[in-house]
């Protein structure tokens, strides 16, 4: 008799998305995508994505929804409604706060946006969004989201594995780490001008966690182009890690030898470390974080990694005397 065993980090079927109501979700949206449906739902309009320069729709609308990868397809609860992930999110290039969704839709502009790609590599690269994206394989992947605040969503990013801008870019042996920066334009984002914060927000990554399978660089969500308040056109996402890595609207991906100082290491290195891995054993200074708040109220216990220890706990067995979950 085969025994099915479950992933460390997955929940019982009865608590995930149904796949029929899914699947007709993403029907929907590829009817809205052709222009052949009015963009409604039954809690009201589906939140605006990111706009063109002009207030056009988003060129890249022709690439969603991205077709699913079955080997994510599955983010061990049920995925968090749209309406309540695009209007509770962290931006502070919008606002130290949570309702910044409203003036990033109005303020973030997407076409034209360029991507440099430079450091360590054989040639200076400069793409705009379009051309990446047509480089690029995209993917839709379901992945959990565990903010270092103590509360998560469950998403459906689309986008491309991270591991295919690498080898896009060539990197030289000597480069050590992988450094992304965000926009720095006090006109586009007004929480820009408060000069005490360090900015631009980087952060960065090891080559090795770059080339993990799970570090995905988001275009999409929701079956299609990013809104604005989710970090559109590209930004990071690595699940394992605490929400505040995941760098959003990037400009320049930068391949370096030397460790990069993150933007919250220089506000707070104390409660704010490069590494920043989930543990519940691991308290933040202020608060703990043994359990998570979900989007839907629920709390529910947090897991090691965020439950993705099985394919990256291995890149950290050999690191000694370095603080790996802050």
């Amino acid at each position: 008799m085969l025994i099915r065993i479950p992933k460390s980090w997955q929940l019982p079927e009865t608590a995930v998305t149904d796949e029929k109501l899914f699947h007709e979700r993403r029907n929907l949206l590829k009817g809205v995508a052709a222009g052949t449906l009015l963009a409604g739902t039954a809690t009201g309009l589906i939140p605006g994505i990111a706009m063109a320069a002009g207030g056009s729709a988003d060129p890249s609308a022709k690439y969603y929804p991205a077709t699913l990868n079955p080997a994510f397809k599955d983010g061990g609860r049920a995925i968090t409604p749209e309406a309540l992930a695009s209007t509770y999110n962290n931006f502070y290039e919008f606002g130290s706060h949570k309702k910044i969704s409203k003036v990033a839709q109005e303020k973030l502009k997407v076409r034209p946006w360029e991507v440099v790609i430079d450091g360590l590599v054989e040639k200076e690269l400069r793409l705009p969004i379009d051309e990446l994206l047509a480089k690029m394989p995209l993917e839709e992947r379901i992945y959990r989201h565990r903010c270092v605040e103590a509360w998560s969503m469950v998403v459906p990013w689309s986008g491309f594995p991270l591991k295919e801008l690498v080898k896009l870019a060539n990197p030289q042996m000597s480069a050590k780490y992988i450094q992304m920066q965000t926009f720095n334009d006090p006109e586009m984002g007004p929480g820009l001008k408060q000069f005490w914060y360090p900015w631009p927000y980087t952060e960065g990554l090891t080559m090795a966690e770059a080339m993990n399978d799970l570090s995905f660089m988001v275009t999409g969500v929701y079956g299609k182009p990013a809104a604005a308040q989710f970090g559109a056109p590209l930004r990071l996402a690595v699940p394992w890690k605490y929400g505040f890595k995941g760098v959003k609207s990037i400009v320049r991906i930068s391949f370096v030898n030397k460790r990069p100082k993150t933007f919250w290491e220089n506000i707070q290195a104390s409660e704010y470390g490069f590494w920043a891995n989930v543990n519940p054993e691991v308290d933040h200074p202020r608060w703990s974080q043994a359990s998570e708040r979900t989007l839907l109220g629920d709390r529910v216990p947090t897991q090691m990694f965020n439950g993705y220890g099985e394919q990256v706990a291995d890149l950290y067995k050999d690191i000694k005397g370095e603080k790996l979950y802050m």
